[in-house]
């Protein structure tokens, strides 16, 4: 097994150390992704960090509607989110809704949570039935 040595300063590395290609791009189903994974464990084997070859990923099964409808509502609700974010409208009366719920129970911590959380009521409720 190849054993890496890291350079003085460096700690650890851990995620993903190249990029995938876009799906469609020249030549994208033949190439690989180099992983990397650091784990932290009371072990007496210094060896933590693993290197993997990450190959193209092919879904197996068709997308459920589940799935579809997922993709549609999160889609819908990025751009609801969006557009809140810069109606001058709603500017004001929203930074005075989230930080009156910020601190309370249940409350979302960020305003970008607190946006997400109204535009993903407002689409569930207009999309019911």
């Amino acid at each position: 097994m190849a054993k890496v040595k890291w350079a003085e300063g460096i700690e650890y590395v851990s995620g993903l150390l190249t990029k995938r290609p876009k799906a469609g791009s020249m030549h994208s189903d033949h190439c690989s992704a180099l992983l990397a994974t650091h784990r932290v464990a009371a072990t007496e084997n210094p060896v933590c960090t693993r290197l993997y070859m990450v190959g193209p990923y092919k879904r197996s099964t068709p997308l459920s509607n589940k799935e579809l409808d997922a993709r549609a509502r999160f889609s819908a609700v990025a751009a609801a989110v969006k557009a809140r974010k810069e109606d001058l409208n709603n500017i004001t009366q929203d930074q005075l809704n989230f930080a009156a719920q910020k601190d309370t129970a249940g409350g979302k911590k960020t305003m970008k949570a607190y946006l997400w959380y109204i535009c993903g009521q407002a689409y569930d409720q207009a999309h019911q039935g």
